[in-house]
């Protein structure tokens, strides 16, 4: 009987005031107050999504370290590709968080339903506790009466007792259950606002390093805009990408010269041996492929972090099979260069929006579209991670049933061979995870 009276004790304290006939307003308020506190959760989580600022003097130190690298080219392009691969970091930890922050959100609302449908059980068994502890059988043996309704009382008690017992045990886990996941949904918003706020930090740093690399890159406005003007021309011309790249390499004098160079950089590791070129690859001022494209099979990161929606060779909903992978990325996110390679075209192309085609070498080319800004120019060699262009805030055209339906932005992407599409799985580093 004490031990009866014991565990009414505890479940009253687990509780707080669990619902029964005396308590049942008390419990409802402490579940309600718990479903408030993830609820206001929820909505600062929001709030931290929607404010992603940083601090003017945070801004003032990053403009300082950008002049300090400035007519630089190998520390700029070495700190634009360390700033890159950072951000690209944080945008993965970013999605990691929210998914685990909708995950705890949905357990607790599970465990919350559990405790209402039980509400009115629960109750039963806390008063039937509650009336045993103020009013307890009388003791064996002072009258047969007495004797009688003791005898009663055990054989009513030991049916009752243990399944009160585990109701009893149920709700307390539930209840630690609900605690644990509230405190659980605290620590990880406040992981994912220092980290929403470090990958905004890196941003800015981008941004920065972006503009100086434009100052360090420029030719004579004349030249560019010509060139940039007529291969625009030639893009309004061409029926598909294929004709698009033969023509611009054939009619442009940037990339005629791009093509070249990478004609005379193959023969010269050919010529030189692979060990030497593999030694020089570590330069970041290098304006030349430091690998032949075909010896990068399974080392080429890819452009942006996100989920793979479709992959080559896959339906892509408009009755045809799909020549290239599409990434669902973050809305801002920084997109890469997936290899080193100088930049064929970069502009508008039907409907693949904001394209960027890359020479890089080997008679490949990569093709990169669905960004809402490009950040390189037409002519400009680029390294693997150096970043190329910026997603949008909202989905853009594509080229892919999947993508389309998708409300997050799409990067699509394609290897060509000899103008050709190829599967671009091969050359893909391994993530070991089904995000990129």
């Amino acid at each position: 009987m004490r031990q009866l009276v014991s565990l009414a004790c505890l479940l009253a304290a687990c509780l707080a005031g669990a619902p029964s006939p005396v308590h049942s307003q008390e419990t409802a308020n402490e579940t309600g107050e718990l479903a408030k506190s993830l609820e206001t959760s929820a909505s600062q989580l929001t709030g931290i999504l929607r404010d992603r600022a940083i601090s003017e003097k945070r801004a003032k130190e990053l403009a300082e370290e950008v002049a300090r690298i400035r007519k630089d080219r190998e520390s700029l392009n070495t700190a634009l590709i360390q700033a890159a691969k950072t951000e690209k970091k944080l945008a993965t930890d970013v999605l990691d968080l929210e998914e685990r922050l909708i995950a705890t959100a949905r357990e607790a609302d599970a465990v919350r339903a559990s405790l209402y449908e039980r509400r009115a059980l629960l109750a039963e068994v806390l008063a039937a506790l509650q009336r045993m502890g103020l009013n307890p059988p009388p003791a064996i043996l002072v009258t047969p009466e007495d004797a009688l309704s003791s005898v009663r009382s055990s054989i009513l008690l030991s049916a009752v007792v243990p399944g009160m017992r585990e109701e009893t045990r149920v709700l307390v886990a539930d209840l630690q259950e609900l605690q644990r996941l509230t405190a659980t949904f605290r620590a990880e918003r406040e992981e994912l606002r220092a980290t929403l706020a470090a990958q905004k930090e890196e941003q800015a740093r981008l941004s920065l390093l972006l503009e100086e690399k434009r100052l360090l890159e420029a030719r004579a406005a004349d030249d560019l805009a010509a060139e940039q003007a007529r291969a625009a021309e030639l893009a309004s011309r061409a029926a598909d990408l294929q004709e698009l790249i033969a023509s611009i390499e054939r009619e442009i004098q940037s990339a005629r010269k791009a093509a070249e160079q990478a004609r005379l950089e193959a023969e010269r590791r050919v010529e030189e041996g692979r060990e030497r070129a593999e030694n020089q690859s570590l330069s970041a001022a290098r304006i030349a492929p430091a690998f032949a494209f075909s010896d990068l099979r399974g080392r080429v990161a890819r452009p942006v972090a996100g989920r793979t929606i479709t992959a080559f060779g896959d339906d892509d909903g408009l009755g045809g099979r799909a020549q290239g992978d599409t990434i669902e990325a973050s809305p801002g996110a920084y997109v890469t260069a997936p290899a080193d390679g100088w930049v064929l075209y970069a502009g508008p192309f039907r409907s693949y929006g904001q394209l960027l085609i890359l020479n890089v070498g080997d008679d490949y080319h990569m093709v990169i579209a669905g960004m809402e800004r490009i950040d390189v120019t037409q002519g400009q060699f680029v390294l693997a991670g150096e970043p190329v262009g910026v997603m949008g805030r909202i989905h853009l055209a594509s080229v892919s049933a999947a993508a389309a339906a998708n409300e997050n932005p799409t990067l699509y992407i394609e290897i060509r061979k000899d103008g050709k599409p190829v599967d671009p799985g091969p050359w893909w580093e391994p993530t070991g995870s089904g995000r990129t």
